[in-house]
Formats: structure tokens, C-alpha cells, sequence
């Protein structure tokens, strides 16, 4: 039997000797290899965190002990000794387990938001409840060297500092990356704590000898501790965070279990914050996740992956940096996930990676368009709803020449509710002045990646899917900023906004099946309502639109005010994703399950037009993401 097979929860794991736990953590990279490997997911983080999880569940006790996991993509260790080893298989797969932490899983879960830089203030939050409620609890909060370049990360270290009795023990994981190599002033500092020698060990000796001397010992080493400041800053620099206030451990061996259990004994004894700083390798124990280059096998790439979305955007970025000088490029410690690699590799002197810094990276935008350049920021849709006031107070107000490229826009599936990007095109809405453009296909991601960084006044946005990109859709005519894609008649005026125009071609030749007119087009631009669109509306019996973007404040809401504020009395009907947190699963299996299928569209559709009255076309249809429903 293997000793995974033993451990059907935390409490196991203090039972095993030493032999046995060298035997688990080899047995958990191979199950991590095999599993992810298959089910795809994020596999490099995993791999350096076996000791530091194992250690972290035998030192304190979980559940009532809380273990708060920053991101998150470093939580399959933690799942598969809280019993979820049986069903690991089913990561990432539609109604198995989540790729990050889950509420729904598991009491050892308490938070599952995977966005970085936030697991701190979480415990922090964590730590005064149980203090105030007189629990005796420790917070275990487990941060990465990447997730730390997130400026929230180090407004919670200012508050953890000022409050000296909680049980609160960081952990730093510093693995010299976040997607790829981490970047910035902190990571060169956390370099110099990895390679600079303890000083604490040296200090500790001196104390145990002078102690044992009457008279000259006490006082002798009260000098010397008072110069501890200094021979800290020369030995190891770890200032950093005692200047804070905060006690500091390290560096540990990260794939040592043994130190990292001692590290963190002493930790959970000294009875107020400490951080452990822990140094590993990415990948830690798979040679081939050892050695490239990229990412260390952040996230598993699959072979022969068709042409993307993202693929699209990065070469046509390379163009535009050849016909255009003043364009630079902003990354938030995603080089390589959101296509700017090479560029990067192209224009070195002309891409900026700030680390896991959305609000900066913004701001610093604002600062580059300023001094009279015009950057473009790419981020994944989900991880904008971050920096939105800085959109909106730094570069919206300047009318700024700044451009945003929201990869992962609308249902991305596999990575669960918080990676969906179902939010831009609503939030985007309010911001004046800012013009939104959703592609339809690769060659309109060309052709308005070229348009929005020829716009000086104002920001602009390009939002695309994820995935495999889609088959080009050629236009039939122009009408103002328009494409029109089909026209057979006046009964229906569908209108596809990005990814969803293919589906909107689907239903159209489902609604021409049964005799119906239908006319269908693209804005192209969806922010501002196109004025074309108004006249076009009005002169049809319905118009419907539809959207991989949350119904409520979305392209279809805008575009319904539009036609009320000119007064056209055409019904809207608008289709797009029910504002919920939708369950991880494949694209294809959300949009099914949501009704934004050509079939479901078209069945619904059908049931509008035949319709008497126009007031029985608002009666809530059965999908949660159709008309009618909240």
C-alpha cells in the first residue's frame, strides 16, 4: 500500500516517521505528474510546495488552525492530504475538484479567491477575529516571492506589524518566480537573503557564552545586541521586514522538511507575527519541469496547441512595434501568457514587466502616455477588475492614450468563477471617454489592435477569448462602423459582440430554417453605440444581442438605453451570462449550461417572435442567463 493511501487527513501525517514522509512527498510528485499532466493545471508551483505543505500540516492543526493560501495554484499538495486524494483525478474537470482552494470541498478551505497579493489581508483579518473572539488559533498564511510584488501584500504587512500578539505566521515561498522569473527591487533583495549566511545562529552562540561570564557577559552582550542592526544588514539583510516590526526566520531550506518543521515550531511558539522565509525550486523534483526555461511548468502546455487568440494578438504586436516607435508594452508578471514575450524578445528596451502590480502597471501606463508614448497593457480580462479606478481616475480623466488588452475574456472554464472574464465589458461601460472593441475573429484582432493604438485621447480596450482563435467572418458590407454579416430579411436583428458573433451566424441560419428575416452584425467597436446601430434597429421587429459578458451593465443594456434615449421602439432582448460565479468546467460546457447556444439562442428566439405582444416578450424564460432572470 502506498503511504498516500494512508493519509485520510492531517492528523495521519503526524503518525508517519521520517522514512515515511520522504516516501509520501516522492509518491505526491508522482501523482501530481500523472494528474496534471493529463487534466491540465498548474503544476510547476505545486512541485516546490510538497515539503513546506507536509511540514505546515504537522506542525499546526488544520482545520482549527486556518491554512490561507495565496492565489492558490499552489493547493493540490494541501487537497491531497485533507482527503481529497480519491478524487484528485477529476481536478479541474467539470463537477470534480477546483484548481484552487474550495469552501465546497473541504473544511481545511477557507478562502478560494485566486487572485494574488490578497491571502495576507485575509489573515490578517483571520487572526484579530480569533483574538477578539479569545480563540486560541493560529493563521498560516502562505505567500509567494511574485505574490508579494502586489502592493496589497505589503499594506497588510504594515497593519500585521502594528498588532504584536497575533498568531499570525507568514510564510514566503520564494522561488524566484511567479509565472516566470519574478522581477523588481524586492526580488533582488529576497535574492540577498538567499545567499547570505544567518546571522541569527552567530548571535544566538555569542549570548549562551557571555551568559556563563559574571559581570562582563550581561553587559557585553547588550552592546552587541545593540548593534544587531547592523550586523543583521551586513550578514543577511532580512531588515526588511524587522524594520516592519516583524519577527524573521530564515532563509529555510524549502524542500527540507525537517528545517521547515523546526522553522515553523519556533514560529508558532514565539507568539506574535513572524514571517518564515522559505527558499525553493519551481518545479522541485521533475527534471523536465526543472529545466524550462519558460516557466518551470507553471501551467501544463499542451503539444501542438492550435493557433490562438492570444498567438494572434503577440504577432501583430510585433508588427505595430516595427511601424511604430512610441509603442511600449506593460505586463504584470505574464511575459509569456499574455503574448508579450516576443515582443520583448524583439524590443527589450520596450516592455516593462512591474510584477503582480495591476493597479501600478495602470498608473504607470498613464505616466508613459504623459511622457508622450503610447503603451499598451496586456492583463487577462478577470485581473482588470483590480485596477479599475486606476483606469478610470489615472488614465480616463488625462484622456490618455493608453490600451488595454484583456486576454481570457468571458467564460475561460477550467479555472473556475474567478478567472471567468465576465466583468470588463461592464465595468468598462461607466468610464467616460474610453472606447471598448471586441474581435470577432483573428483578422479583426489585427485590424482593431491597429485602430486603438492609432486613439491618442482616450484609453482603449481590445477584449478576446480564450483559446483556440476562431475562423475568420467575413463582412457582406460596411454600415458606419459596422460590419454587416448576414442579411435576409427585417424580423430580427441579431447582433454578435466578439466571440459571439460565430454563435450568432449559428443561430441565424436556424432562425432562416424556420422562415424568418434576419440581418446580423458585428459593431466591431461596442463602446460608444455605434449611431449606425440606432437607425438599423429601427427599422427591424427585434433586436437581440449577445454577449460572453455579464448581462446586468453590459454591451446589450448599453445598447437597449441607447435606443430608449433616441427613442426607437424596437424590444431588445438581451443574452449574455447570468450574474453568478460560474463552476469550473470546459468553455464549450459553461455556455451550454448558461443557454448561450446557437440552439438554445435560436429555440428562445423563436419563442419571442411568436409573441402577439410586445410586453409578453419580457416573461422570464427558464435559463438563468436568458431575459427575465436576474
Amino acid at each position: 500500500m502506498r503511504v498516500l493511501e494512508t493519509v485520510g487527513g492531517p492528523a495521519d501525517l503526524k503518525k508517519l516517521t521520517a522514512q515515511e514522509l520522504t516516501d509520501l512527498a516522492t509518491e505526491i510528485r508522482g501523482v501530481l505528474v500523472e494528474t496534471v499532466s493529463r487534466t491540465g493545471g498548474h503544476l510547476g508551483p505545486n512541485l516546490g510546495m510538497v515539503e513546506i505543505t507536509l511540514a505546515m500540516h504537522r506542525v499546526f492543526d488544520s482545520p482549527h488552525d486556518r491554512l490561507v493560501f495565496d492565489v492558490g495554484h499552489q493547493a493540490y499538495v494541501h487537497k491531497l492530504v485533507t482527503g481529497r486524494a480519491p478524487k484528485f483525478d477529476t481536478l479541474r474537470q467539470q463537477g470534480g475538484l477546483s484548481g484552487y482552494p474550495s469552501q465546497a470541498e473541504s473544511d481545511h478551505d477557507i478562502i478560494e479567491n485566486s487572485h494574488a497579493s490578497t491571502a495576507l489581508s485575509y489573515a490578517d483579518g483571520l487572526a484579530k477575529a480569533y483574538r477578539l473572539r479569545k480563540e486560541d488559533r493560529h493563521v498560516v498564511a502562505l505567500i509567494g516571492d511574485g505574490g508579494l510584488t502586489g502592493g496589497m501584500a505589503w499594506e497588510a504587512l504594515n497593519n500585521i506589524a502594528a498588532a504584536k500578539d497575533l498568531k499570525l505566521i507568514i510564510i514566503v515561498n520564494d522561488n524566484g518566480r511567479s509565472y516566470s522569473d519574478t522581477v523588481g527591487g524586492l526580488s533582488t533583495h529576497l535574492t540577498s537573503l538567499r545567499t547570505n549566511p544567518r546571522y541569527e545562529k552567530v548571535l544566538d552562540l555569542i549570548k549562551k557564552n557571555l551568559a556563563r561570564t559574571p559581570y562582563v557577559g550581561p553587559p557585553m552582550y547588550e552592546v552587541l545586541h545593540g548593534v544587531k542592526k547592523g550586523l543583521k544588514d551586513m550578514l543577511a539583510p532580512q531588515g526588511m521586514f524587522e524594520d516592519l516590526g516583524l519577527k524573521y526566520v530564515g532563509p529555510v531550506a524549502g524542500h527540507d522538511r525537517e528545517a521547515m518543521e523546526d522553522a515553523l515550531r519556533s514560529a508558532k511558539a514565539f507568539g506574535g507575527p513572524v514571517i518564515v522565509h522559505a527558499v525553493t525550486q519551481k518545479g522541485f523534483g521533475y527534471a523536465a519541469a526543472e529545466q524550462d526555461e519558460e516557466d518551470n511548468f507553471h501551467q501544463i502546455r499542451p503539444v501542438n496547441k492550435p493557433r490562438g487568440w492570444t498567438d494572434v494578438f503577440a504577432d501583430e504586436m510585433i508588427r505595430i512595434g516595427h511601424r511604430r516607435q512610441d509603442v511600449v508594452a506593460i505586463t504584470a508578471a505574464m511575459l509569456h501568457p499574455t503574448g508579450l514575450a516576443a515582443f520583448a524578445t524583439e524590443f527589450p528596451d520596450r516592455i516593462f514587466d512591474v510584477g503582480i502590480a495591476e493597479q501600478h502597471a495602470v498608473t504607470s501606463a498613464a505616466g508613459l502616455a504623459l511622457g508622450g508614448l503610447h503603451p499598451v497593457v496586456a492583463l487577462y480580462s478577470t485581473f482588470l477588475n483590480r485596477a479599475f479606478d486606476q483606469v478610470l481616475m489615472d488614465v480616463a480623466l488625462h484622456s490618455l492614450g493608453v490600451t488595454f488588452v484583456l486576454d481570457r475574456a468571458g467564460v475561460t472554464g477550467d479555472d473556475g468563477p474567478s478567472h471567468n472574464g465576465m466583468w470588463d465589458m461592464s465595468i468598462l461601460q461607466v468610464v467616460p471617454g474610453l472606447r471598448l472593441a471586441a474581435p470577432r475573429d483573428g483578422k479583426r484582432l489585427e485590424e482593431l489592435l491597429t485602430e486603438a493604438v492609432e486613439v491618442s485621447d482616450a484609453p482603449t480596450v481590445l477584449r478576446f477569448a480564450k483559446g483556440e482563435v476562431l475562423p475568420d467572418i467575413d463582412a457582406i458590407d460596411r454600415i458606419g462602423g459596422l460590419d454587416v454579416l448576414k442579411r435576409s430579411g427585417t424580423d430580427v436583428l441579431l447582433v454578435g459582440i466578439g466571440a459571439m458573433a460565430a454563435t450568432a451566424m449559428d443561430v441565424a441560419g436556424r432562425l432562416e430554417a424556420q422562415g424568418f428575416g434576419v440581418t446580423v452584425v458585428d459593431p466591431r467597436w461596442v463602446k460608444p453605440v455605434d449611431p449606425k446601430l440606432i437607425e438599423l434597429a429601427g427599422t427591424v421587429k427585434l433586436v437581440v444581442t449577445i454577449e460572453d459578458n455579464g448581462r446586468a451593465g453590459g454591451c446589450g443594456s448599453m445598447i437597449a438605453q441607447a435606443l430608449r434615449d433616441a427613442a426607437v421602439k424596437t424590444p431588445v432582448r438581451d443574452f449574455g451570462i447570468p450574474q453568478k460565479f460560474l463552476d469550473h468546467a470546459k468553455r464549450p460546457a459553461v455556455l451550454q449550461e448558461i443557454g448561450l447556444t446557437g440552439q438554445d439562442l435560436a429555440r428562445d428566439i423563436t419563442e419571442l417572435i411568436a409573441k402577439h405582444h410586445g410586453d409578453a416578450m419580457s416573461e422570464p424564460d427558464r435559463a438563468s442567463g436568458r431575459p427575465g432572470s436576474a
